[in-house]
């Protein structure tokens, strides 16, 4: 299996205790500092085709950058095209962790959704 791919930040408990989960299963995986390198256009599509298209889920809403944005309203007007690029230019809009993997992607740490596809 292709090592896993997570966009983490190092402020982040939520980040903290996906991190301390794998490692404590021995998974190998590839960290990634979210804000200075957010997840690529490519990445984004897949996820959210995990995501069964819903753009929201993909967003870090408790997010101070996010209320700034306004984002809670003018996500519901935005295209899915422009959304995406806020995302790909500011990793501080993303929901994190964000996990790829062979066939997978998560979004925030919830163990029992990463137990499904973390091994």
């Amino acid at each position: 299996m292709k090592k896993l791919r997570v966009y983490e930040y190092s402020g982040c408990s939520t980040c903290k205790k996906a991190l301390g989960y794998l490692k404590k299963k021995g998974v190998a995986f590839e960290a990634i500092p979210i804000v200075d390198e957010p997840p690529t256009m490519a990445e984004l599509k897949r996820m959210l085709a995990y995501y069964d298209g819903k753009i929201g889920k993909l967003f870090n809403t408790s997010g101070l950058v996010y209320r700034e944005l306004g984002l809670g309203e003018k996500l519901k007007s935005m295209s899915e095209a422009d959304a995406l690029k806020l995302l790909a230019a500011n990793g501080k809009l993303v929901k994190r962790p964000f996990l790829l993997g062979d066939g997978f992607g998560h979004v925030g740490f919830k163990e029992d959704e990463w137990k499904k596809d973390v091994r």
